[in-house]
């Protein structure tokens, strides 16, 4: 592929310890087939210095908007861009944004951009938290960016806390994501608060065992990436997963049905839509031993009596703790997929449900998938085999305009 065919892609990087990380995020990019341009500040340099950004990207780098004056590179570069990501993108940086300024050429390369930007933050906690960073990132979103959530781990020194930058692999997944939506492409979920449940539920039986189901959470994880993607704050409520958490998803970490429960109704307080993607268990252990069930030989088990665990999904469809909020359900079917999936429609009084066939070699585990997308006033969108984001956009589809034309 010629240079002039591939997406153009700047990456500014600002000055904070997280630069180092930004290396990976260009490694992403340039092989798998974006033509990028590093713009760093001042600063950036002091931590990554030149050389290693021209070499793995193979384009000369500034920071000033007095070098190669003859090419304006501080209008060309942004004019010419398919998308800028600032990764890491410290408070100054963010204030400098959100206030116009444009005393570098990166922020010069901010204002003349005319397509998506995403900037990944990346800073302590305090300075995540407070009121000037919290209203900066509020007016940047307000615009069209797509600023992630920070994620929560070890920061610099001792500390630990919301602030860390998500991984390089999460970051590059939003910017792809982002790509395909298109450079003009609309951020309709912007300014609105989703919830998203992925994973399986686990019902101990005792210290050792639990009632399981095969969900990896792939499809809950996919709806959370497209959605942050498309502009949305996210919040995860992951059961139960080994995947990476998403880059600008706020996770929250339940293992029971009942823990699950309590997660999503209180993310749900504020939120415009709730996506129960998991696999919540129907029933729970009656009762769970202290400790381990024992064989006894010659003897055969006592049977485990079950009860019903709560029902997530037809509590919220019937309560709507936030007016407008659209909730969507997920019905995994192993025969009259479509019948089931209309009268599960029906009993839960979900806006939609999303209908597809589970398996031991279908679905579960796998990135791609295949369903039918049920309304409430309904409609039947069927989404042919491939991958589950493409079916997570479908999904977000629908919701964006339940919620546009409410």
């Amino acid at each position: 592929m010629d240079r002039s065919d591939k997406p153009r892609v700047v990456l500014g990087v600002s000055g904070g310890i997280a630069a180092y990380k930004a290396c990976e995020v260009l490694r992403r990019l340039t092989e798998s087939g974006h033509d990028v341009r590093v713009v760093p500040t001042a600063s950036a340099l002091r931590f990554v210095g030149e050389p290693t950004w021209a070499a793995l990207s193979g384009h000369p780098v500034a920071t000033g908007v007095w070098e190669d004056v003859q090419e304006v590179p501080h209008v060309r570069i942004g004019q010419e861009a398919d998308l800028v990501v600032v990764a890491p993108a410290t408070a100054d940086i963010l204030a400098r944004a959100a206030h116009g300024l444009a005393d570098d050429l990166l922020t010069n390369t901010l204002l003349t951009a005319r397509c998506p930007v995403v900037f990944a933050p990346a800073m302590h906690t305090e300075m995540w938290e407070h009121p000037a960073t919290v209203e900066n990132v509020a007016t940047l979103r307000r615009r069209g960016a797509v600023v992630v959530e920070p994620a929560v781990g070890r920061l610099t020194g001792k500390d630990t806390g919301k602030g860390r930058l998500p991984e390089p692999g999460e970051i590059f997944e939003v910017c792809r994501r982002v790509l395909a939506r298109g450079t003009g492409g609309e951020r309709d979920l912007a300014g609105r608060h989703v919830v998203v449940s992925a994973g399986g539920t686990r019902e101990p039986l005792d210290p050792v065992r639990f009632l399981g189901n095969r969900s990896s959470g792939r499809q809950g994880y996919a709806l959370a990436r497209t959605a942050v993607a498309r502009g949305a704050r996210v919040t995860l409520v992951a059961a139960n997963t080994a995947l990476p958490d998403p880059a600008g998803a706020d996770v929250v970490r339940v293992g029971t049905a009942v823990q699950l429960r309590e997660a999503v109704l209180k993310a749900a307080a504020d939120a415009d839509a709730v996506v129960m993607a998991a696999a919540v268990a129907d029933f729970r252990p009656a009762r769970y031993a202290q400790g381990k069930i024992k064989k006894r030989d010659g003897q055969e088990p006592e049977p485990v009596e079950l009860v019903r665990n709560p029902d997530v999904l037809a509590e919220l469809s019937s309560t709507r703790p936030r007016p407008g909020q659209v909730v969507v359900g997920f019905a995994a079917e192993t025969d009259d997929v479509l019948v089931n999936g209309r009268a599960k429609l029906a009993r839960k009084g979900c806006d939609l449900l999303v209908v597809n066939e589970v398996g031991e070699e279908k679905t579960f585990g796998s990135t791609e998938n295949e369903a039918v997308v049920l309304g409430a006033d309904g409609s039947e969108t069927p989404v042919p085999h491939g991958p589950k984001e493409a079916l997570a956009d479908t999904v977000w589809d629908e919701v964006a305009h339940r919620l546009n034309a409410g």
